[in-house]
Order: C-alpha cells, then structure tokens, then sequence
C-alpha cells in the first residue's frame, strides 16, 4: 500500500500536476487582455466552493489544482493587464513571470550564501545595477524584501540606530526607554506606510512635525523647520494621488548641512530617475540617506519585490541584526543582514530577470510610455463635458472629478460595475475624486480609449 510520501514522489515523476498548472497558466495569460478587469458576480458567488470544513483524508493533487482554476481563476483581477488602473498595481513582465515560475521550482531562501549561492550570486548584483539605475552613491546596499511598506520601515529603523548611536545609544542593547529623542518630520501627505512604520518603531505618530504641502502635494520647503542631526526628514518621491515629487535638490541641501537623516519614500516614483525625460524630478535624490522603492508597481516585476537602499551600510546591519550558533556566515553576501527576514523566497530571481531583459534604455522606454499613456489619459478626458482633471500629470497618476461629489461618487461606482477598467476612489483637499494609477507594460493608446469611454458611459448612466 502506497504511504502519502510514495504518493508525492510519483507525483513529482509523472509531471501531471505540473504540466495540468501550466496548461491552465497558459490559458489565463492567452485570456487575461480581453476579460473584465475585475470578476463577475457569479465567479465571486462560487467562491463559496471553498468554505469547507478542514479536510481529514488526503485529497487528490489533480482535483486541488482543477478547483483553484475552475473557481479561483474566475476570481482574480486582472491586475497584469492593460486597464487596471486602481491601486499603483503593476503588471508583470513576461520574462518575469517565467523567472518567477522557474524560480519556485528551485525554492531558494537567500538567507545565507550556503542556502542560496545563485540568490546571493543574483542579489549582489543586483544591487550594483540598482545604484547605477538610480545614480546613488556607489556605496549603497540593497535589500530585497516584500514590498515599500517594509522598505520603509527598514530605512526608519536604520536612521534610528544611527541617531542613537551618535548619541551613544545602543538600541539593540537598550531598547527605547530613557532614549534621547528623536525628531520625525514629513509631509500632511506622507503614506500611510510611512506612519505605520513610526509606529512600529516606537517613534510615536504623536511626536510627528507635519509640513505644510503646496496643491500638488508637495512640501514647501520654506515650510520645513530647522533641522539638527537627531533628526528624520521623511521626503516622497511619487504622490500617491497626484504622482508629485518633493524638490530634493533643495531640500535634501539644507538636510546635508544639519547632518539630518533623510529617507525617500519611492514607491513607484524613484524609477522617474531611470527615465531621461523624467529625471528632473528626482533631481537630488542622491543626497539622502535611505530609499525605499518597488519592483513590482512601475519596473512590473511579479508581486511580491520591494527594495531598500542605504548608503550607511553599518546602520542598515546594524538595525536589522541577526544572530545564532548555527548561523554560517560566508565571505559573499548574506542577504539577511539587509532585510528584517530570514525566511523569505528568492523574489530577486524575478527582478535579476527583468532588468536583465529590459537594460536601461528598455525601462527608460516602457516607464516613459506610462507617462504618455497618463497624459492621453488626461488629455481625453478633458474632452467630455463633466470631467475635470485634479492635478498636473507629472508621471504616472491622474485625478479627475465630476461636479460633485455625488457624481463623482456614482460615476466611480459605475465604472466598477462596467468592468471595462478598474480604479477607485480618494479624497484630493476635500473633494472626492477618481483616481487613475497607470503603471503597466502592457496598457496602450486604445486601452485609454476605452477606458476614456467606459467614463462617458458610466456618466450618462448616473444620470439616470
């Protein structure tokens, strides 16, 4: 009588899950650019298929991957394709996703040089072309972890060793109690991820100096206050409703000559400075401290792929420290000492793949087209009677309102319902407003058109 371990090792012989998972694979992505963009009543109905009790025999592996497609597949957005404009989601690049897809099969855990040799190999590298990309100091170090939000928390934790340190403070040893204080200060628009990661820290949200933003949302520089050295000055490359830019040039000038720790929030607009139309927005961006940047929105790696960047390698190790007997340091990289993870996937597989495929003058190309797909957007808009574009389209964000808030809530609620695209809604200084997150290979002119349509229609249907 077969054992469940017999069993799995003829599965791994007769492939049949495998190619089973492929073929269906397959069949999504030959799908996924003419589907609704977001999933029908009924194919969110049958997902109660899975509320079941936990199971107490075996399953067949071909019925698990046959439910996951027949029920799962019906429900997922169509982020990868080319009008989902709602979160600043990226797609995925072909040659990406088939990294990724290889990738799994190797299950590596970049932790340590001996449990990955190619992840270490991959991740030094990478983190090479990252500062070359992004014109950082040629010091820089790179982690690889899952996304902005723990990007920023690392650049954070980083700044607070290091201020302490000046202090003679030992975090590590002493915790924050009885610590010297330490000054928060950022925009009234800083992300959300930013404010949690205060928090986390035990920065306190409470102890924040807010800056005064100009109607794009970005910060006034004559706004800022005097800046010292037990000082963190939390810029943003990249609103994330209009897509504005701090001016860093300025700001980051004034940070040098206090010694104040600077951190980028960069989640999809710090690859405007690999851009050679776009750059003079990131004019500057080289004199922080720290910078937190995704793959997978505007470079459309697979999720999941954030980056943290610090120019301090000492505090970036020093603030994420691990320890053990059983640790084997090597004399290459050990990628957890960048990151707060030991136990993570190898997502720079994906992202070794993708800059590899592109090269500079391949992302220059493609996050330009976002811009000018951004910009057509606006511009088409513009031309229906009821529509009225928030901000100036800078990268890759559009805002637009109806003439009121009533409209604009209705108008919003219709387009979800066309399924023709996908986007949701904010607030913009007190007003409701749409909004627009282009960040996908894969949108084109006609996409917009369409998209600019599905608009005109779900207006005359609130009229209704």
């Amino acid at each position: 009588m077969n054992t469940l371990q017999d069993t799995m090792f003829q599965e791994i012989r007769n492939k049949e899950i495998f190619n089973l998972a492929q073929h269906y694979s397959l069949e999504y992505l030959n799908t996924i650019f003419d589907r609704n963009v977001f999933p029908t009543e009924k194919a969110l109905e049958n997902l109660s298929v899975f509320d079941e009790e936990l199971p107490i025999n075996s399953t067949n592996a071909k019925n698990v991957i046959d439910q996951l497609n027949t029920f799962g597949t019906p429900a997922t957005t169509a982020t990868i394709g080319g009008r989902y404009f709602g979160f600043v989601t990226g797609s995925a690049i072909p040659v990406g996703l088939a990294a990724k897809n290889l990738g799994t099969y190797w299950d590596q855990a970049p932790a340590m040089n001996v449990l990955s040799p190619i992840g270490s190999k991959l991740e030094s590298v990478v983190e090479k072309w990252l500062v070359d990309l992004f014109n950082l100091p040629k010091k820089t170090s790179a982690g690889f972890v899952s996304g902005t939000s723990t990007a920023n928390l690392c650049g954070l934790a980083a700044a607070r060793y290091r201020i302490l340190e000046r202090n003679n403070w030992d975090i590590n040893e002493k915790g924050l109690r009885n610590s010297p204080q330490i000054r928060i200060v950022t925009s009234k628009q800083a992300h959300s991820t930013v404010l949690k990661a205060i928090g986390i820290l035990g920065l306190g949200k409470e102890n924040i100096e807010w800056i005064d933003v100009d109607n794009q949302g970005r910060i006034i520089p004559e706004s800022i206050p005097e800046l010292d050295a037990n000082t963190i000055l939390v810029l943003q490359a990249g609103n994330v409703n209009s897509g504005s830019f701090d001016n860093f040039e300025i700001i980051c000038e004034k940070a040098e000559k206090t010694n104040t720790w600077v951190h980028i929030d960069g989640a999809f607009g710090l690859w405007a400075e690999t851009v050679n139309e776009l750059k003079h927005l990131t004019k500057g961006i080289e004199k922080a401290s720290s910078w937190a940047v995704d793959g997978h929105k505007t470079l459309n790696t697979p999720y999941d792929c954030g980056i943290i960047l610090c120019k301090d390698q000492e505090a970036m190790t020093s603030a994420l420290h691990m320890s053990g007997s059983y640790i084997l340091k090597s004399s290459e990289r050990d990628g957890m000492f960048y990151t707060p993870e030991m136990s993570r996937r190898a997502r720079i597989i994906e992202l070794w793949s993708i800059i590899k495929y592109l090269g500079k003058k391949g992302i220059d190309e493609m996050i330009l087209a976002m811009n000018q797909r951004a910009k057509q957007f606006a511009n088409e808009i513009e031309k229906i009677n009821g529509f009225h574009v928030e901000n100036e389209v800078v990268f890759n964000q559009v805002l637009v309102r109806c003439n009121s808030d009533e409209i604009t809530e209705a108008v919003l609620h219709n387009i979800q319902m066309l399924r023709e695209c996908w986007l949701g809604g904010s607030m913009w200084f007190g007003k409701k407003v749409m909004r627009i997150s282009i960040c996908s290979w894969a949108t084109t002119e006609s996409d917009i058109l369409k998209a600019v349509k599905s608009f005109e229609k779900a207006l005359e249907l609130s009229k209704i």
